[in-house]
């Protein structure tokens, strides 16, 4: 089974569970429609990292005073800041399914979440090569409201990469992206090479979670 598929199933929360055959033709559906109303895009820039203390960090003219991230960042010289989004395609799609088949609309969720994160691997793989150009490496990307960095720094990420301009991504007062499936990361840079793992559940110990991947 293809990962984008699997993926998918995990995002329903099947976990090791059969899949029936009817939900599985939906979710093929729902992908082709989401690759016909879907037009990804993605902005970043690079930063200097400058560190105040153990918990915190400043990037560019973002200060942020966070031990997880300050952890995942240990050792790194500069950070690139990323945006990405699905576009609004995704959104409308989705509002429309949610008036007459609700079932859909769950399983578009879980469609375009993993095509999401298809599409920010993909860009991580560029942004890699990039950097390694330059003799460095990366570390997993790191989003604001991930364990204690605060979701409050959206709105300066956002406005550093211009990305309502760049790519039409806009933050509510709430915090909440528009389109809704977008992404904002922190992806530290440094000369030290070391294991960069890409997804979360590799590095989670929640080994309970119905989500997990195996």
């Amino acid at each position: 089974m293809e990962r984008r598929m699997k993926e998918v199933i995990r995002y329903l929360g099947y976990g090791n569970h059969a899949v029936e055959a009817q939900t599985l033709e939906m979710i093929e559906s729902s992908l082709l429609e989401l690759e016909e109303k879907t037009s990804a895009k993605s902005f970043y820039r690079i930063f200097d990292i400058e560190r105040e203390a153990d918990e915190k960090v400043t990037i560019g003219i973002m200060h942020i005073e966070s031990r997880n991230l300050s952890k995942n960042l240990k050792g790194c010289e500069k950070a690139v800041l990323f945006g990405a989004t699905l576009g609004a395609g995704a959104d409308r799609l989705m509002q429309y399914y949610s008036l007459t088949d609700m079932g859909k609309t769950v399983i578009l969720q879980a469609c375009a979440a993993a095509m999401l994160e298809e599409y920010c691997d993909e860009c991580q793989d560029e942004i890699a090569d990039a950097a390694a150009k330059d003799g460095y490496f990366i570390r997993p990307r790191f989003s604001p409201g991930y364990g204690d960095f605060d979701i409050r720094h959206q709105k300066a990420l956002i406005n550093m990469l211009e990305l309502p301009k760049r790519i039409g991504l806009t933050l509510t007062d709430a915090c909440m992206m528009v389109p809704t499936k977008s992404v904002t990361a922190v992806i530290g840079l440094s000369k030290e090479k070391i294991s960069c793992h890409r997804h979360g559940c590799e590095v989670c110990t929640k080994i309970d979670c119905q989500y997990r991947r195996n």
